[in-house]
């Protein structure tokens, strides 16, 4: 079998680089909001927002191992609050990073779960990844009242998040360090891309010309760039092409993309499916009956009512 991929794990989109790339201006902003607990003094909350694949939750978890490596008295860890957006999973993920679940079960008093992490006597850095996905965002006011707890709060948009919040803890969440993460360019798309065919692939299976049609086709998302690249490298191994030929990279980019929705589709919680599936369908069917018109592509699609003669 001939062998394009040297390394599959750089071409997962959870992969870690030892470097990161295009995103020093908003590294050095969440740095400089945790330094003070190198101090020993209380870092500053921060709240990182931007569209999907911008790179917050790379440089979230960068920003943690960094952290970690400067200080070993200081605990971090990471959550998805996607994947745990019940109030009990994602205080158990929070109680998680500190070794405090050894004997936490469902019966559990949320007080007492609570109470551990009151008792904290080390600083406690934690990642609240996807944040929006919450069910009861109370569990913010209650982490922030935690006097050794920082959060590094991520989400595509701040409202998503403050807006069912109290005034008071709104107002607090407004005073923390909010760093913005634009959209990739095509240029920084290559470049990213580019690290990881050097990390993962062979060389010279992939040209620079056709990376720019993958950062082109992805419109400023890594998630989806790596996907397309992921796609392409793994259809050139299953037909036993020794590097990536421009008609397995044009039926990569739409099989790229769709794995990454697919992913996404498989996190929804169950409210969450009981409205895509139908909507996802509906909208389809309204389209071919020429009852909506869809625009856009990709992240950019909408859908418009057709007004009736």
């Amino acid at each position: 079998m001939v062998a394009v991929i040297r390394n599959a794990r750089v071409l997962q989109e959870d992969f870690l680089p030892k470097e990161v790339v295009h995103r020093h201006r908003q590294m050095n902003r969440i740095a400089a909001a945790l330094e003070p607990v190198v101090e020993g003094d209380r870092p500053q909350h921060a709240f990182l927002t931007g569209p999907s694949g911008a790179g917050k939750t790379c440089i979230a978890r960068y920003s943690l191992d960094r952290l970690s490596e400067q200080l070993l008295a200081v605990d971090t860890h990471y959550v998805d609050c996607w994947q745990h957006a019940n109030r009990f999973r994602a205080l158990y993920k929070v109680l998680e990073g500190v070794g405090t679940t050894y004997d936490v079960h469902r019966s559990t008093p949320h007080d007492e779960m609570l109470g551990r992490l009151e008792a904290l006597e080390e600083p406690y850095v934690v990642v609240l990844d996807e944040v929006d996905q919450l069910e009861d965002k109370h569990l913010l006011r209650e982490l922030y009242a935690v006097p050794a707890i920082t959060m590094v709060l991520v989400a595509n948009r701040e409202a998503d998040v403050v807006a069912t919040l109290d005034e008071r803890l709104q107002s607090r969440l407004r005073s923390s360090e909010h760093v913005r993460f634009p959209a990739y360019t095509d240029d920084e798309i290559v470049t990213i891309l580019a690290d990881r065919v050097g990390w993962g692939l062979e060389p010279d299976c992939v040209t620079d010309d056709q990376l720019r049609t993958i950062a082109t086709a992805a419109a400023g998302n890594a998630r989806d760039a790596i996907g397309i690249l992921r796609s392409a490298a793994r259809r050139a191994e299953r037909e036993g092409r020794e590097r990536v030929t421009d008609d397995l990279l044009s039926a990569a980019i739409p099989e790229g993309r769709a794995a990454v929705r697919r992913k996404d589709a498989d996190r929804l919680t169950p409210h969450q499916r009981e409205l895509y599936d139908p909507c996802r369908t509906y909208l389809s069917k309204l389209e071919r009956y020429n009852l909506v018109r869809a625009e856009g592509r990709g992240r950019s699609r909408v859908y418009v009512a057709v007004e009736p003669a």
